[in-house]
């Protein structure tokens, strides 16, 4: 456990307690009056305002739009399920940048809306929710389908049958099994949206900023510290109340499904309901999800003779002091150095945590490995630049600051994946291999590991799909003759002029294709077939 902690306080408590200081400290003097000061501000508060109201929007119309997925993927055979859920799954590792560059080139000026009809929703909250459900889609379908998969249907048959009308059965029996798996998805995605940075940046134009953004913009282009510091602080609070909440739900989540039984298979369709229901399923996935990703596709090859692509081989001694194709390879290179990071030390963490002896303590740090996941990932970046410029860890001019900040990322994957896995290990199989004279380390790598191996496939594919699309973080570390996809992505987005923006949708296209790519072999290693993640 020690290495966990070493690498969690040297790389993220400590770059982000040293930024907040420097915002809130000057002159040797702390003056946390401008607590009140900065809150007070209109334009802050309503960044505020729009922060909490489109997260909460974002939710309620993902829970609404994914919801009938969830029940058709838990309780509906039919063929290409799997193929279709690693479908539903692609938007979720796709970086926010892509995610972004997709919906504008959908509804964007000169997108298919604005060629068909006129129509242009981009720098719009429409734009924004949109985009929020196509992220977390597939949150929500996962963490409540893979519940409901294991609900047994013959409780709510057996309401039915005592006189219950349909609507009331679900309502009373399969709801109060479900509502912990909803609360638990409903927060998750709440999390992503409140703490949203690059899918706004590109749609939101200079109307909509939410607390991530403004944190970069007072950052990077006010250089005002003490806001940014603020609002960090504040966003810190909120994230840590969403993770306190999240974990009294997935506690309770657990215990629910310890009372039912797990056996339940799927059935095919029956009646003309469940035959509407999937259609709709399917007809929501080709517009919401997939039209996206192929107008992108689309726009990407605009150029006659593959154009756009052509010139990403090209330094224009600009904005790019290499090719920009040269970012392929360094965000590869460094998904990679990610993703053994994230591996060493989430799977550290994660059989320290799945030992039966941790005590409150090593329980507590679970909930805190999460903390990278809603923190400003703006903040993380600039206070790296910060924290970590002198002996012995001056590491402003390494290329390994920006593995490091990635794996920040990585790691509660690895934990999340590989925890359940280690905690169903019998521990007599342990015990009786140490009895018989092995080693620890012979024990984990003849007992452990051959049970624990493809989670920990699953694990560094988790990892280095999420690694290859981080952005707030890198966005300030990335050198200019090292930029990663997203840096360069969203550089060119930033430049005027028909080349850029095509050749933003090609390196969009090139990272989308990465991470499906890398999604699909994850569901192909997967022995875990419930649909959570």
């Amino acid at each position: 456990m020690a290495l966990p902690v070493a690498f969690f306080a040297l790389f993220f408590a400590w770059p982000v307690a040293a930024i907040t200081a420097r915002g809130l400290k000057a002159g040797g003097t702390w003056h946390l009056g401008r607590f009140a000061e900065v809150l007070a501000r209109p334009d802050i508060r309503h960044v505020l305002w729009f922060t909490t109201w489109q997260a909460l929007a974002s939710t309620a119309l993902t829970l609404l739009i994914a919801l009938p997925a969830a029940y058709a993927f838990a309780r509906l055979e039919f063929p290409g399920k799997q193929v279709l859920r690693a479908v539903v799954t692609v938007p979720f590792v796709l970086p926010t940048v892509v995610v972004g560059t997709a919906f504008l080139a959908l509804v964007g000026h000169g997108g298919l809306l604005d060629e068909l009809w006129g129509v242009r929703l981009d720098t719009t909250v429409w734009a924004i929710l949109l985009a929020h459900v196509f992220f977390n889609y597939a949150v929500v379908v996962r963490t409540v389908g893979g519940l409901w998969g294991q609900l047994d249907p013959r409780q709510e048959e057996a309401a039915r049958m005592l006189g219950a009308s349909p609507l009331r059965a679900w309502r009373q029996v399969t709801l109060p099994a479900l509502a912990p798996a909803v609360a638990a998805a409903a927060l998750m995605v709440f999390l992503f949206t409140f703490t949203s940075f690059g899918v706004v940046q590109i749609l939101g134009g200079p109307t909509f900023s939410t607390l991530e953004v403004e944190i970069y913009r007072q950052t990077s282009e006010v250089f005002d510290l003490t806001t940014a510091a603020v609002l960090t602080l504040v966003q810190f609070a909120a994230v840590g109340a969403i993770l306190a909440v999240h974990a009294w739900t997935v506690r309770r989540r657990e215990s629910a499904l310890r009372l039912v039984d797990a056996s339940v298979t799927a059935r095919r369709p029956r009646g003309a309901g469940q035959w509407a229901l999937l259609g709709g399923v399917l007809a929501t996935v080709a517009v919401l999800l997939v039209l996206p990703l192929a107008v992108l596709v689309r726009r990407s090859l605009d150029a006659p003779g593959f154009g756009y692509y052509r010139a990403l081989t090209d330094a224009d001694g600009g904005t790019f002091l290499v090719a920009p194709l040269h970012a392929v390879w360094t965000s590869l290179e460094y998904a990679f150095a990610a993703t053994g990071i994230a591996l060493a030390v989430g799977g550290l963490a994660a059989a320290a945590l799945a030992r039966r002896d941790a005590g409150r303590l090593v329980r507590g740090f679970d909930a805190l490995l999460m903390l990278p996941l809603g923190v400003s990932a703006v903040t993380v970046g600039f206070g790296f630049l910060i924290a970590l410029d002198e002996p012995p860890l001056d590491l402003r001019q390494s290329w390994f600051l920006v593995p490091l900040a990635q794996a920040l990322v990585g790691a509660p994957f690895v934990v999340r994946t590989m925890l359940p896995v280690l905690r169903a290990v019998d521990t007599r199989l342990r015990e009786a291999a140490a009895v018989l004279g092995a080693s620890p380390w012979r024990v984990w790598r003849e007992v452990d590991l051959p049970l624990v191996r493809r989670a920990l496939l699953v694990a560094a594919g988790f990892a280095f799909a999420v690694s290859l699309g981080e952005f707030g973080a890198t966005v300030f570390i990335a050198r200019p003759d090292n930029p990663t996809l997203p840096v360069a992505v969203a550089r060119l987005l930033s430049r005027p002029g028909e080349l850029n923006y095509g050749q933003a949708m090609a390196l969009s296209t090139i990272l989308m294709v990465v991470c499906a790519a890398a999604l699909l072999v994850l569901e192909r290693l997967r022995t875990d077939r419930t649909g959570e993640f």
